[in-house]
């Protein structure tokens, strides 16, 4: 199949094949006619699937066949978006793939000044990328109008849960002209989102080119078993080991990503971090050198990760396992995208065991389990909570309940693929140690690469 056959206009497939694509990937093939039609649609895709062209393209094909003639211009379609960082990717996309047309976006997030926003509304804005908060803003002040908007676009409709933006998202609902196109896209779907979806989509097409809560095949997943004070020397020892570069660091917290990318950078390696506490300048130099590979590692949290849309971004290392298992998923699949291979590499501490148990129930495979010669874990040291975001390794993190897991082998069965790991709580090695020794991950004893 090509985009030619999809229905799509010389312009715009002009500007599709400069930027290189020539078959749509499958979320595109199936979205595309769909949005077109003028249906309702609930798109299920991970992250680098190309969702994005999946609604940006017939947006603009539809905007572009039905201009209207007169007056001045109004926003007719809008995308919401959760983060900063992927409304301003999103917004470039349009502008990319209608750079041979005469319709105009705009992003409007907050983070940067207000009045520049408010300028810029004065004059033809045809597609309005926004996050819920400034959208809201503006509202508020009676500095934009959605009285004639005609497609409605939730983009990572789990994440803006996550996040806490459902009351704002109704708010601005319940402003928008009932008669309109809505297009949802979600990596998960949850009970929340099906709620929201009920609310939302009226019959619409269910598209899913993934199994949930599926990783992508082409990513390749280890597991680095150390204690929890040898994370950061580790993780040195890995990024000049293998001369990893772009590569993307996981930590729960804010904190736990500023103290880290500081060490990294006494270490000799170029880091910066980037999470919600920073401004948006600063999150948006430390992306783009992340981008061009003059800064070697990104401390991220999971929030401020969420809309890092780089090609090619061949390692991911959860330096701290998240919360939410489904994290996780989101967390890789930022690398092994668009038919690219990466490499995810998450450091396992004995805390974090009944994490890692929870990850691999969810996707539903067991991760290969790597140790590094000279950071075998120490037997002696016990699991211990992580409270209030903190821990004594140095990241911090949050975990809700003891540092305790349960059983990895189910009461004891045997584990297809290696040998069973145990559990934080001390259960019974493979080895035959007895009761109370501590747990080691041992499936693999394979070597660092």
């Amino acid at each position: 199949m090509s985009f030619a056959s999809l229905g799509l206009s010389e312009e715009i497939l002009r500007a599709v094949s400069e930027r290189g694509y020539t078959e749509p990937t499958p979320i595109q093939a199936q979205a595309i006619p769909v949005v077109l039609s003028g249906r309702d649609l609930m798109g299920g895709a991970q992250t680098g699937t190309g969702k994005t062209a999946g609604f940006t393209l017939p947006i603009l094909q539809l905007l572009t066949a039905a201009k209207p003639t007169t007056g001045k211009a109004p926003i007719r379609a809008l995308v919401l978006i959760p983060t900063r960082e992927l409304a301003a990717q999103v917004e470039e996309s349009v502008r990319e793939y209608g750079k041979y047309l005469s319709l105009k976006s705009m992003t409007m997030i907050g983070g940067v000044n207000i009045n520049p926003q408010i300028k810029q509304l004065h004059g033809r804005v045809d597609i309005l990328v926004a996050t819920p908060g400034r959208l809201l803003d503006h509202l508020q002040q009676k500095t934009v109008d959605l009285s004639h908007v005609e497609i409605l676009v939730l983009d990572e409709a789990d994440r803006m849960l996550d996040m806490g933006f459902i009351r704002d998202i109704k708010k601005i609902l319940a402003i928008l002209p009932k008669k309109r196109q809505n297009l949802l896209f979600s990596a998960t779907f949850s009970d929340e989102i099906k709620a929201l979806a009920d609310g939302l989509l009226t019959n619409p097409a269910l598209i899913e080119v993934a199994r949930r809560n599926q990783t992508a095949e082409l990513i390749e997943q280890r597991v680095y078993p150390v204690d929890r004070e040898r994370k950061r020397a580790l993780l040195t020892h890995l990024i000049k080991e293998h001369n990893w570069f772009q590569v993307l660091v996981f930590t729960r917290t804010k904190h736990g990503a500023n103290n880290l990318a500081e060490y990294l950078i006494k270490d000799g390696i170029p880091a910066m971090a980037i999470h919600g506490n920073k401004s948006q300048a600063a999150r948006t130099r430390a992306l783009a050198e992340f981008k061009t590979g003059k800064l070697q590692v990104l401390c991220a949290t999971d929030i401020a990760a969420r809309g890092i849309d780089i090609s090619e971004l061949p390692h991911v290392v959860n330096y701290e396992l998240p919360n939410v298992p489904e994290d996780y998923v989101h967390r890789i699949g930022r690398t092994g995208r668009a038919g690219s291979n990466g490499e995810a590499s998450s450091l396992v501490c004995i805390d974090e065991h009944k994490l890692l148990y929870d990850i691999e129930r969810l996707i539903k495979r067991e991760i290969t389990v790597v140790q590094v010669p000279g950071f075998e874990p120490d037997p002696r040291i016990k699991a211990e909570p992580i409270l209030n975001g903190q821990n004594r390794g140095g990241g911090g993190g949050q975990r809700q309940g003891q540092g305790r897991s349960k059983p990895r082998t189910g009461g004891g069965q045997a584990r297809a693929g290696g040998g069973p790991r145990t559990s934080a709580g001390g259960a019974k090695q493979a080895s035959g140690a007895g009761r109370g020794a501590a747990p080691v991950l041992h499936r693999s004893g394979g070597r660092g690469r």
